[in-house]
């Protein structure tokens, strides 16, 4: 049948087809430029794949290199009856924009330097304006309450406050070495600030709410009472009418559905309990100790807005340049040494520098080094950030000027690298590594047989 087939098909075919001479093998290619639009599609698409892949690589570098610094914590032996080593991470989303760019900073930069030196860490995360500023104060205000200060508010228990009576009666301590903060962005730095100030500056009970207007009774009444009347008059005229009718039940109140009784509450966010104006009647707390846990701001550049367009390509094609940064900060972060901060009039840090070179004119007030870190990043907020329309007079932590108390300020930390660390750096910098085509076809391993010896 299928030769039948094959030959029907022949018959059908045009006889200039049948007897073309039809030669074996491949078509000749004549080698040649391509044209001009093709030219000018392939360099563009060909600089820019370049250029992507050389600042992947060199940020996968730089952050192998970090990792590699820190690494020998985690073969260090731990005491099965002492908790490991916890960082705090406060995370907020910037101005004009959600929680999701802010996690993916930490995921892509800061995560993998602590996965690194295997730490454990724990993350306050805000999705507004001011909810880092309120989680830190509470934070503070219920450690307070544990300490013995008295207040109207109980201590409510958490899931938290569970799981440390659980491991006081199994025998295992908390660390007792250096913590520490690990702050992300100049929004973020502002509300950390402004939260220690609020915990051990403000009061332990919420402030007294302002009294509520009476309500005022409604005005049309004269509208309601001829229909009133008139309905009564027509009851009274006609009562069979009342007789006749079926009594009717009261209408019970609608039940709510129990799913929606089940779902919890949004929490709200609480109004600070103090002002910037309170700090200098306001009393420090007893049991606020001599220095704070250390902490690091890390840089967090976002930029928005279509004009700012070759702005965010730039930072895109050099991605290698913040890893270094946040690297380095983070570092410091890890290996724990610190410093207390530069008080007015003393030299300032390298984060602050960029912007005190453009702003000549602050040299004459002296200021704190927390309030110049990272102050370059308000620059690039949008503008929708920046308007006062719907306050309605609440505190601004984004916009206000930060305001530091010197009993707060002398006590703040930050995270260095001391001598030690920057050779060792230095050290790990300067070691080759494989080339890339390594990774891609890895070199044969020996067999060994059972003796122990080469195989040949």
């Amino acid at each position: 049948m299928g030769k039948f087939a094959f030959f029907v098909a022949l018959a059908f075919l045009p006889k200039k087809v049948i007897e073309a001479d039809v030669q074996p093998g491949l078509p000749n290619f004549k080698l040649k430029l391509p044209s001009r639009n093709w030219m000018i599609f392939l360099t563009i698409t060909g600089s820019w794949t370049a250029a992507v892949v050389y600042d992947r690589r060199e940020k996968k570098r730089i952050q192998r290199k970090y990792g590699k610094l820190v690494s020998y914590l985690a073969d260090e032996t731990l005491d099965p009856r002492q908790l490991p080593r916890k960082l705090s991470v406060y995370i907020s989303a910037p101005p004009a924009d959600g929680l999701v760019p802010a996690r993916e900073h930490f995921t892509e930069y800061v995560k993998p330097i602590l996965v690194s030196a295997a730490l454990d860490w724990d993350a306050v995360e805000g999705r507004r304006e001011g909810d880092v500023r309120a989680g830190l104060a509470e934070r503070i205000r219920k450690l307070r309450k544990k300490m013995g200060e008295t207040s109207n508010d109980p201590i409510e228990e958490d899931q938290d406050d569970l799981l440390e009576e659980v491991r006081s009666r199994l025998g295992i301590e908390s660390w007792e070495g250096t913590a520490g903060d690990i702050v992300i962005g100049r929004h973020a730095w502002k509300e950390y600030v402004r939260g220690l100030h609020e915990g051990w500056l403000g009061p332990l009970d919420p402030p007294a709410l302002p009294p509520l207007e009476p309500a005022t009774a409604p005005e049309n009444k004269s509208d309601s009472a001829p229909a009133e009347s008139s309905a009564e008059n027509k009851d009274e005229a006609s009562p069979t009418a009342t007789e006749t009718a079926p009594a009717t039940e009261p209408e019970k109140p609608a039940e709510k559905p129990v799913e929606e009784e089940k779902k919890p509450k949004k929490k709200t966010q609480p109004p600070p309990f103090n002002s910037t104006s309170d700090y200098t009647n306001a009393q420090l707390s007893p049991n606020c100790p001599s220095e704070f846990p250390p902490s690091t701001v890390i840089p967090f550049p976002h930029l928005l807005g279509f004009l700012n367009f070759p702005i965010r390509m730039y930072r895109f094609l050099n991605r290698r340049k913040v890893a270094e940064e946040v690297g380095r900060q983070t570092v410091a972060a890890v290996l724990a040494a610190y410093q207390p901060y530069g008080a007015p009039g003393e030299a300032r840090g390298p984060l602050s520098e960029s912007f005190n070179a453009d702003h000549d004119q602050d040299f004459d007030k002296p200021k704190w080094e927390q309030e110049d870190l990272l102050k370059q990043e308000e620059k690039e907020w949008h503008k929708t950030t920046w308007e006062r329309k719907d306050d309605n007079g609440k505190e601004r932590v984004w916009l206000d000027d930060m305001v530091i108390d010197p009993r707060i300020g002398e006590r703040m930390r930050k995270f260095v690298l001391d001598m030690e660390a920057e050779e060792r750096l230095k050290r790990v910098a300067a070691e080759k590594e494989d080339p890339w085509w390594k990774s891609v076809w890895p070199a044969k391993k020996e067999k060994k047989n059972s003796y122990g010896d080469d195989e040949a």
